[in-house]
């Protein structure tokens, strides 16, 4: 929430929205968080999507003008296994951000709410300030987020598949052990 908030200080004072848009946005956030939907809880969704106050675009734009940060993709990107394995989804989704490579103590973080202080402290005091930092699209998060979250779903029902067929294996074994130390009559 307080990503979001500060989000929301960061556009009304570049003049990206209005004060009257963003209040309504907040209460509208407050409606989204206090049905427990955090994922759609996202001021930014509220305003470029549901209210069209702004463009996401625009947001964009004016990070990578007025604070020098590039773009990325992250749909074709292959992140590395051991970023991938360590990733906080939630951590992710409530900063609509991504750490998606690492090079020489360099982390490469990919964002849609670079505007937020929150969420770049955030990720400042989980890394420390070897981050570089790159614009991206709500989508393109959300798109990188659902996939890494199918993948773990899918090898955890394989892991959950390999431990029952384990554990049958041992079943059958044990009551094959028992039927051969039963003495014949």
């Amino acid at each position: 929430m307080r990503a979001n908030r500060l989000l929301g200080a960061a556009l009304a004072e570049l003049n990206l929205v209005k004060y009257e848009e963003l209040t309504a946005a907040n209460d509208r956030l407050l409606e989204l968080a206090a049905a427990g939907d955090l994922r759609q809880a996202s001021l930014l969704a509220i305003l470029a999507y549901e209210q069209k106050a702004l463009r996401e675009e625009d947001v964009i734009h004016n990070v990578l003008d007025e604070h020098g940060l590039g773009a990325v993709d992250l749909r074709s990107y292959d992140v590395p296994e051991e970023l991938r394995k360590g990733l906080d989804l939630g951590a992710c989704w409530a900063t609509w951000s991504v750490p998606f490579d690492l090079e020489e103590d360099y982390y490469f973080i990919a964002t849609a709410y670079y505007l937020s202080p929150a969420v770049r402290a955030h990720w400042e005091k989980k890394y420390g300030k070897n981050i570089i930092w790159l614009a991206t699209s709500m989508d393109i998060i959300a798109d990188f987020l659902d996939r890494q979250q199918a993948e773990r779903d899918e090898a955890a029902k394989a892991a959950a598949k390999t431990a029952a067929e384990a554990a049958a294996k041992t079943t059958a074994k044990a009551a094959a052990d028992a039927a051969a130390a039963k003495p014949k009559a």
